[in-house]
């Protein structure tokens, strides 16, 4: 039974802790937790407080998808849980808002490890990106790259200084100067520099990772306008071009935090640029075994982490999937069926790009451009090449290219 179906109203108080623990904590904070019947938080944070007369439960592996019974079990009680630093920065606060409603939580918030190292450094917070590798690869970094010269980041372990360290200095970041902040706000806080070429050595499990980027003629793997080279891309010949794959992009208008259906996504070379230009999320479904491999390798390289598999034909592949706010078809077009799966899952507002290359799928594509409406654009792309000892036009296959945002 869902906290929502149990019938409890009552708040949960939610209290931020920092590395200094019980002294660092407000008299509201402390009134909080020991006021409390239940505490719940991870072993770290339960460390950090004295003992008091409430229950103590500590956080099961994996948390969320206990998380709803555990609170279940405990309803009709005070219940405060811990979290690190600010609790609705990447932290439980969040978690919790969404599941059961903002206005079920009691937040005691404490300042964030940003929110520290940035007064430590003297950045002005507002002005610094942050980037979360906390369970992620340390490639999602890659993007930010060309967009920030200040950026955070949220260390999953005392191996990720070094491995951005390296990831800096393999794309030509090597004099970025980085700054490792260890236990901020704790006994053990300690404040390392070093030049992102020379970083190698294991830290503390708790840090955070500055980043002062230094200017560089950064490689094209960096950028996030959208249209990589192709050469980026591990393919067998089913990728959406460069030029072709700048257009599309352009017609999906990708916006912050938004969800794409890549279908049929061969190489995942639009799912990947549409995660490098919002933040989002992109689901790519496509059912070869050997294309599901190369998305899935495409996506670690070029710092595409927010993208999801699904490794079944259209449009059965399709069916249970997350609303999408955007759908790209670059494969299976005339697959029955394909074409009215995406455009029914569409809300009102949603955007669907579709390329045909074939006559089948041109055919496809134009009848429902007569149903739909949209914006119907031939793309003709010829590239200079060697003939003999001269040069000529090479025309590349012509793409069909069909816009339309649903009404």
């Amino acid at each position: 039974m869902s906290t929502e179906e149990s019938g409890t109203r009552e708040p949960i108080h939610v209290v931020g802790i920092g590395a200094d623990g019980w002294e660092g904590l407000s008299p509201v904070a402390r009134r909080t937790i020991e006021n409390a019947e239940v505490v719940m938080g991870g072993s770290r944070q339960l460390d950090l407080i004295p003992e008091t007369s409430a229950e103590r439960v500590s956080w099961p592996s994996p948390l969320l998808p206990a998380l709803g019974e555990l609170l279940d079990r405990h309803a009709g009680r005070s219940i405060c849980v811990l979290a690190s630093g600010d609790p609705m920065f990447h932290g439980i606060g969040a978690t919790l808002a969404r599941m059961v409603g903002p206005e079920r939580l009691h937040v005691v918030a404490h300042p964030s490890s940003v929110s520290l190292a940035c007064s430590r450094l003297g950045w002005p917070a507002h002005e610094v990106r942050v980037v979360n590798l906390v369970g992620r690869p340390v490639k999602n970094l890659l993007p930010e790259l060309a967009r920030n010269n200040r950026i955070m980041v949220l260390s999953s372990d005392g191996d990720t200084p070094a491995e951005v360290g390296a990831l800096l200095s393999e794309h030509g970041f090597g004099d970025s100067e980085l700054v490792v902040l260890e236990n901020l706000g704790g006994r053990g806080e300690r404040i390392h520099r070093e030049l992102a070429a020379r970083l190698r050595d294991r830290t503390g499990p708790l840090n955070i990772v500055a980043i002062d980027r230094a200017d560089s003629s950064a490689p094209a793997e960096v950028a996030v306008a959208p249209g990589l080279p192709d050469e980026l891309y591990e393919h067998d010949g089913q990728l959406t071009k460069r030029d072709v794959r700048a257009s599309t992009l352009a017609r999906l208008a990708p916006r912050p935090g938004e969800l794409l259906w890549d279908v049929g996504a061969g190489s995942g070379s639009v799912a990947i640029e549409w995660i490098r230009a919002t933040r989002g999320t992109a689901i790519a479904v496509e059912h070869d075994p050997r294309r599901a491999e190369r998305v899935t390798r495409n996506a670690a390289a070029l710092g595409a982490g927010g993208i999801r598999l699904v490794r079944e034909s259209a449009p059965e592949g399709l069916r249970g999937l997350e609303t999408p706010d955007a759908v790209f078809v670059g494969g299976a077009v005339s697959v029955p069926g394909v074409l009215d799966t995406c455009v029914d899952a569409l809300p009102r507002g949603g955007r669907l790009v579709v390329n045909a290359v074939t006559m089948e799928s041109e055919s496809t594509v134009t009848e429902w451009y007569s149903r739909l409406g949209g914006e119907l654009t031939r793309i003709g792309v010829e590239r200079a090449g060697a003939v003999g000892g001269f040069t000529a036009w090479r025309p590349a296959l012509r793409v069909t290219q069909w816009a339309v945002t649903k009404q």
